[in-house]
């Protein structure tokens, strides 16, 4: 089983980036042959900064080695050192129908936000697809709100192969938990286009700061408060104990307690749950040269199966003889 999942390099990563998609990925190494990259393309719609970009994708590499992603069991690399999946995107573009990609809402949620209506932006799902097809991936794992983008896929690569014949392994979306949807500080989905991030390596007074300030409502200290209503409970529930989330829930039923306090106790266990990785991100942060040979082993190994796919559907449509 071959499993494919990318990450951009829109800034420095957040706690949702953790949850729902780092975490998730690095469990899947045990299960099957990983292929991970850095979609450094894609972030080209949103992050437009050259050396704002060089150095979030360095970030990224860092974060996720920091986080267990292992390069001897995951294919790790960067998406703009595998050139294979542009050619294959125009191969893709050229048997998409507009349809498929009007109904995409990435694209209208992204505009309505502010973004440019480019056509990188529009045309975004046919390099996702040639991301997913050209490593012959059986599972790609997303959330919910992202199933859309593999639906695509399939589609796009049910079309190519009605056409020219068998050429992509159809992949099949496998989606995850709930955790995915990790809330941000002000209640909606964590979304650094919100502007409600938790860094998952952020310096401590910064980080104690954000999460001092974060939404509540007005419950007075002494009276009863609703866990299952409260963004403190759910970021809680994702680094404590089982324990210790009873403990929080039993003390916000009772009252006595104010939001202060509770805000004390997810600092806290945040602030533990991320310290080993903490520090083996200040160790592979001072030795750049090995974070360079993995994304280039990485790379080389992603286009020795990219090389091979691409070969497949060029030929198929009679490009090469």
């Amino acid at each position: 089983m071959r499993i494919l999942s990318g990450i951009q390099p829109s800034g420095r990563l957040h706690v949702g980036n953790f949850f729902g998609m780092m975490q998730p990925s690095i469990r899947l190494q045990e299960e099957g042959e990983a292929f991970y990259f850095i979609a450094d393309y894609h972030s080209l719609t949103t992050v437009q900064d050259p050396e704002a970009l060089r150095k979030n994708v360095c970030n990224v590499a860092i974060d996720f080695l920091a986080c267990g992603l292992d390069p001897n069991k995951a294919v790790f690399f960067k998406q703009s050192d595998v050139p294979e999946v542009t050619e294959l995107s125009w191969l893709l573009s050229t048997v998409t129908p507009m349809g498929f990609l009007n109904r995409c809402h990435s694209y209208k949620d992204k505009t309505e936000r502010g973004l440019e209506a480019t056509h990188g932006l529009f045309a975004y799902p046919v390099l996702m697809a040639a991301d997913i097809l050209i490593y012959d991936s059986n599972v790609v794992p997303v959330g919910d709100d992202q199933k859309q983008h593999v639906e695509v896929t399939r589609d796009i690569a049910i079309k190519f192969n009605n056409l020219y014949g068998d050429v992509f392994v159809i992949p099949e979306p496998r989606i995850r938990e709930d955790k995915a949807r990790v809330p941000g500080l002000d209640g909606q989905k964590m979304s650094k286009s919100y502007g409600n991030i938790l860094e998952i390596f952020g310096e401590e007074k910064p980080t104690k700061k954000k999460i001092m300030s974060m939404m509540t409502d007005s419950t007075p200290v002494e009276d009863p408060k609703d866990p299952s209503n409260s963004i403190i409970i759910d970021l809680f529930s994702l680094v404590a104990s089982d324990q210790q989330l009873q403990e929080m829930k039993d003390d916000f039923l009772k009252g006595g307690t104010g939001y202060g306090d509770f805000k004390k106790r997810l600092f806290e266990a945040f602030w533990e749950f991320f310290k080993p990785m903490r520090a083996k991100r200040k160790e592979l942060s001072e030795d750049p040269q090995y974070i360079e040979n993995i994304l280039k082993e990485g790379a080389d190994r992603a286009r020795e199966a990219a090389s091979a796919t691409l070969k497949r559907a060029r030929h198929s449509c009679g490009i090469t003889s």
